[in-house]
This record gives C-alpha cells, structure tokens and sequence, in this order.
C-alpha cells in the first residue's frame, strides 16, 4: 500500500484522503474490461458512440461498495495512468461514475486511441488492474 495524498469527488460530495491510506479493490483474476464498439481500425464520424464491455465483474456507480464491482473510465489519446491512485478526471480520463456503458461524443478529427479503465467505488483501478487493450480509431 501507498500514502496517497489526493482529492475525490463523487458528484457534489468531496472526500479528502490527506494523510490516508488507500488499499486497493480486489478483482477476481478473470475480469475482463473492453471495447464493444467502434472496433480497432474502424474509421468513424462524429459523434462518436463508444459503447464498453465487461466480463467477470458488474457496473456499480462510484460511492457504491459492493464486491466485484466497479465504473468504467475512458481513457482517449492516453496511457494508463498510475494504477494505485485516483483515476485523474480531464480531457483525456472520461469518468462514467453513474454506471454508464456507453458514451457519444464528439472527436476532433484525426487519430484516436481509446482504453478502459475500471475504477473501484473511489475511482482507484483495481489490483488487478481491470484495463482493456488501447484501440486505435480515425475519426472524418
């Protein structure tokens, strides 16, 4: 385990994990997160539908503390970020914390690469780490 210093957010509420020792999430050795569609190489138009696949876990919503669950998060035109804190949430670390299994958004045109990322009720990747394959797609 780490000392993370970080901040949370889960909607409106804020949680302060200063000084706090984070453990990581379990997940069971066969949990699978990955990309339903578009498929790796696909050429696509805006919007853009990304829908997200799971095997061996179920959706929960962040805050929520069941055992094998946790909330997807897309990562686009980034690499994993570091899997024992909080997922960052930008441009680049889509949150999905209300349980959505998909999203439709707008690329610009041009090179894309996508990848999932399951974050636990804190939006911490679990140990292991849930993480699709990155995709590459091109948007006209």
């Amino acid at each position: 385990m780490k000392l993370i210093h970080a901040a949370v957010t889960i909607g409106s509420l804020a949680i302060l994990c200063a000084g706090s020792v984070l453990a990581s999430t379990p997940a069971p050795a066969d949990a699978e997160v990955y990309i339903i569609s578009p498929q790796d190489g696909d050429t696509v138009t805006n919007p853009v539908t990304i829908r997200f696949g799971l095997s061996g876990m179920g959706v929960a919503p962040a805050g929520v503390d069941k055992a094998n669950t946790g909330h997807h998060h897309l990562l686009i035109d980034a690499d994993a970020p570091p899997l024992d804190a909080p997922i960052p949430s930008d441009a680049n670390h889509k949150h999905f914390g209300g349980g959505q299994t998909e999203v439709t958004l707008e690329l610009s045109p041009g090179r894309h690469t996508l990848q999932l990322l399951l974050g636990d009720k804190m939006h911490i990747p679990h140990d292991p780490p849930v993480l699709s394959r990155k995709i590459t797609i091109i948007v006209k």
